[in-house]
């Protein structure tokens, strides 16, 4: 781990800080536009640059985003490179390219920073290097209960984001954005983050500790507590499934009531948003992991694997077995 656990960089501090992105391929654009450009925007509003940053990649090479976008870096990660921090951002398969040589890399270029972090499932890739041991951390909400079980030596959250000593961790887009917003206000002062914020007409109406949604909700919290409470039960209860009933009673409507809600503000039922809920959650099972389907089947609240295949098949055209095949 970091060298005498450093001075925070989460501090008032004027003093410029050099970060080193190091993204993967399958990572999404958006996590790196909100890693990156907050700071940038903070170094326009201070008239001074601030935060200096590289990106880079585990070869060299430019990594593809989600969208099919390749990024232009300026080399392989250097341990020896000159860094304060380095941020780690990763999506699908991230899990999957901790190679012995990156591990050793990652672990040289901790040592030698004063703060590491990882983005969405850039965290993986700080537990394989070993960085986690004794520390709170998150990861996207997709990831969380596999993350657990893979890192039982660290204290999994299911905050927005973490800090932890001279490691942080950030669970995807919007919750990076707000640690960048964060590391901004605690170095140059609110005045500073305000700015920034305006740029982006960004409003922050969560803290690190809330939890990470299922479903990002944004403002309907505001515009029908039912509903967001409803959908809150749903995917709180994936893997045992609550009746209608039960949810509206929770919710303390009606049955009939929670249908108009739905049909209102979502154009379909509660039972037919909930299974849909149920399979999404299913299909990334399929498709971001090797879990068994009768694993997955009982994860995602169904009975048994021949219910959930049909349900699957229904929904997306092709049985699981076929979706992961191809």
């Amino acid at each position: 781990m970091m060298k005498n656990e450093p001075q925070t960089i989460f501090q008032p501090d004027t003093r410029p800080l050099k970060l080193t992105f190091l993204i993967f391929t399958g990572s999404s654009i958006m996590c790196l536009a909100s890693a990156i450009d907050p700071l940038r925007a903070a170094n326009r509003i201070a008239g001074a640059r601030l935060f200096d940053w590289s990106i880079v990649s585990a070869d060299g090479g430019a990594p593809v985003t989600t969208a099919g976008l390749p990024v232009a870096v300026e080399g392989r990660l250097d341990p020896a490179a000159n860094s304060d921090v380095i941020v780690v951002i990763g999506g699908f398969g991230a899990r999957f390219q901790a190679s012995s040589t990156l591990v050793a890399a990652l672990r040289r270029a901790a040592g030698a920073a004063r703060a590491i972090g990882g983005v969405e499932a850039g965290t993986w890739l700080l537990g394989r290097a070993g960085l986690l041991q004794g520390r709170a951390a998150t990861t996207h909400w997709e990831d969380l209960e596999d993350f657990a079980v893979a890192f039982p030596e660290c204290d999994v959250r299911p905050d927005r984001y973490v800090i932890d000593g001279p490691v942080f961790t950030a669970g995807g887009a919007s919750p990076v954005f707000d640690l960048m917003l964060h590391l901004i206000r605690t170095r140059l002062g609110m005045a500073v983050a305000l700015d920034v914020a305006s740029v982006f007409i960004y409003d922050q109406a969560r803290a690190a500790t809330d939890a990470q949604p299922l479903v990002s909700l944004g403002r309907l919290d505001g515009y029908d507590p039912r509903l967001a409470q409803a959908i809150r039960l749903m995917e709180a209860h994936v893997e045992r499934p609550l009746t209608v009933a039960a949810i509206a009673r929770r919710a303390g409507v009606t049955a009939r009531t929670l249908e108009k809600v739905f049909a209102t503000a979502v154009g379909e039922t509660p039972g037919a948003y909930y299974l849909r809920l149920r399979l999404n959650a299913a299909r990334r099972l399929v498709l971001d992991t090797s879990e068994p389907m009768t694993d997955i089947a009982a994860r995602t609240g169904f009975s048994s694997a021949a219910a959930f295949s049909r349900a699957f098949s229904a929904a997306f055209g092709k049985a699981p077995s076929r979706m992961r095949a191809g």
